[in-house]
């Protein structure tokens, strides 16, 4: 039965392509359609920026389409599509150089002594609502991530590292499960040189990725993501530095891309977040997702109440507690679906004749 169903579906796209090629570009579109969430998702990894990431596969499209009577159906459309999205998403990454990281830029609060400068200034998250029809699709048999940990922001900040051939080759490869041959024909290589970027980068990419001993995040939506979810937004929104200090792992994590501050165990982490909540400032979180794991719009209340957006926040989970928190520009906002503001809203008599907006 699946035989036939893969056979029908190659008739109609080969009926699609052949219109395409006559200039048909409702039947470009249709027959590339499948096939636009996963590239989305591709271009990502192999850039760390989501704006980068939509640039590219409107590139790759272009191109595409401009080539479409040199495409000979040797490989499936899908590799196809695969071969320029890898080959324009190198030509970026060669081109772009050393990116400049972003001044301190949290008024009224004078940072602290960071851990570290971070390297990975450039990268964005990753709406979960786009990842639908993307990681949801089986890998090649020779995949050794899974999809969802193949898009969290920690493996994807490990990616940035490697070298382009490497970083294409190990996505291609251990990610998407193309063969080694396969992968040698997008890049005009050989199989003995992608066996042996690929040896490489898996080599760079274990010292860049969590111990394989710590704990793995719950399953994501579920009761006990929930509820760790609901103690941080407790913790965080009424300021409480000793609740959200207990949520943390001893080697908790924050970064601010695109600027380069990071605060690297949970005294240090514990030392920025004290900064934050002494600055007197009222924020309210509203959740989203993004790679994966939990996320929020962060808002900042102003005099007159409206809440401004101040910058997305996301969770990396490790059992029952929290080992990284990503803050992102406010710029990202619009991406989930969220407004840049939230209008006032009268504030709450709590017991005791304290007041609080929400």
């Amino acid at each position: 039965m699946s035989e036939d169903v893969n056979a029908t579906a190659r008739s109609a796209t080969a009926e699609l392509l052949s219109k395409a090629r006559a200039g048909d570009g409702e039947a470009f579109r249709a027959a590339t359609a499948p096939h636009l969430r996963e590239l989305q998702v591709h271009c990502y990894r192999m850039l760390g920026s989501f704006q980068d990431a939509e640039d590219a596969l409107q590139d790759t499209l272009l191109t595409a389409w401009q080539g479409l009577d040199g495409f000979e159906g040797r490989a499936s459309l899908r590799t196809w599509l695969y071969r320029i999205a890898t080959n324009r998403c190198l030509n970026v990454r060669r081109a772009a150089g050393r990116r400049i990281a972003k001044e301190w830029d949290i008024a009224g609060i004078e940072p602290p002594e960071p851990t570290r400068l971070g390297e990975i200034v450039w990268l964005q998250p990753f709406p979960d609502a786009l990842l639908t029809g993307a990681v949801d699709m089986p890998p090649g048999p020779e995949a050794r991530y899974e999809q969802t940990e193949s898009i969290s922001l920690a493996f994807v900040t490990a990616l940035q590292v490697l070298p382009p051939r490497q970083l294409a080759v190990l996505i291609l490869r251990d990610v998407l499960g193309f063969r080694a041959s396969e992968v040698a024909g997008m890049l005009d290589s050989t199989v003995e040189s992608v066996n042996s970027a690929l040896k490489r980068a898996r080599t760079s990419l274990r010292h860049r990725l969590p111990p394989l001993d710590r704990e793995r995040p719950p399953t994501p939506e579920s009761p006990a993501e929930d509820a760790i979810v609901a103690r941080f937004v407790t913790a965080y929104e009424s300021a409480d530095l000793d609740a959200l200090v207990a949520l943390l792992t001893d080697d908790a994590f924050v970064s601010m891309p695109p600027m380069p501050f990071e605060y690297e165990g949970r005294d240090a982490v514990a030392r920025f977040c004290a900064l934050l909540f002494a600055s007197g400032r009222t924020l309210s979180l509203v959740p989203t997702r993004a790679n994966g794991q939990p996320a929020f719009g962060a808002y900042l209340t102003a005099p007159n109440g409206i809440r401004h957006g101040t910058g997305l926040m996301v969770l990396t989970l490790a059992g029952d507690r929290i080992s990284a928190m990503t803050r992102f520009e406010n710029s990202a906002l619009p991406w989930f679906g969220l407004p840049r503001s939230l209008p006032a809203v009268e504030p709450i008599r709590r017991y005791g004749g304290e007041s609080e907006f929400h």
